[in-house]
């Protein structure tokens, strides 16, 4: 594997698997309104998978496309965060886990409309209007909740500090953002760290809310294999459909 298949493959894949796990509210809502949001916000981050993989499976150059990306790769394959793959529960623990990988994302596809690699940079500038969206949406749930009553800002307090020790999986960079990095394509993640970290304290404090004070995890590279048993068990709801009948269009 390239360096740009990988890093392409790890945007591809993190909003994929949030896509998936922002599926399973549809029909689940706590109002019929943020039903509705969360499935729209689900297919933006399925529609921005399908960009990313698309072109990965174009930097691959071995005849895969984004389905067979997808849906023909295993677990140990997939290269997204923990943090993604982790079942919604709570409406509270959902918010709180969106609120933060919306930060994250926001301020990563910022820095890569200005990536050298073209395409990646055209891709980053499409998603981040939507991201854009979803951050404004999320961020004003978690003041709704922490600034709610006593049950909801336990609720969201709970649920931050639940996610709170996977984000450093976010801003761990290895020996492919390094190399990405020197040649303008990749985003620097310590300055993504920074200014993330900057709007979480802005927005928590906004809603009554505490930083977490627990670690943010140590940064090993888990986006190889070293995946929860929560992401087998969401493929093999996810991949059912293509692997029941292969070679199957519609």
């Amino acid at each position: 594997m390239t360096p740009l298949f990988t890093y392409l493959c790890r945007l591809g894949d993190d909003r994929l698997i949030l896509g998936h796990r922002l599926s399973e509210w549809a029909g689940h809502g706590p109002i019929l309104e943020e039903d509705i949001a969360l499935s729209n916000i689900a297919l933006d981050l399925l529609g921005q998978a399908n960009n990313f993989l698309h072109l990965a499976g174009q930097v691959e150059g071995q005849g895969r496309d984004e389905d067979a990306l997808a849906f023909w790769r295993t677990d140990v394959e997939f290269q997204n965060t923990r943090l993604v793959e982790l079942p919604i529960g709570d409406f509270g623990f959902t918010m709180a886990r969106q609120f933060l990988f919306d930060a994250y994302s926001v301020h990563l596809l910022d820095a890569l409309t200005r990536s050298s690699h073209a395409e990646l940079a055209a891709l980053a500038t499409r998603a981040l209007k939507e991201d854009r969206y979803h951050l404004r949406h999320s961020a004003e749930w978690l003041v709704r909740l922490g600034d709610g009553t006593e049950e909801s800002h336990g609720r969201i307090a709970r649920g931050l500090e639940e996610c709170w020790r996977f984000t450093g999986e976010l801003f761990a960079a290895d020996a492919v953002d390094e190399e990405l990095l020197n040649g303008g394509v990749a985003a620097d993640l310590a300055v993504v760290q920074d200014r993330w970290l900057e709007t979480v304290q802005e927005v928590l404090g906004r809603a009554t809310l505490e930083v977490p004070a627990g670690d943010q995890g140590p940064p090993p590279n888990v986006r190889r294999s070293n995946h929860t048993e929560h992401l087998g068990h969401l493929l093999s709801v996810m991949q059912i459909t293509a692997r029941s009948h292969p070679g199957a269009s519609w």
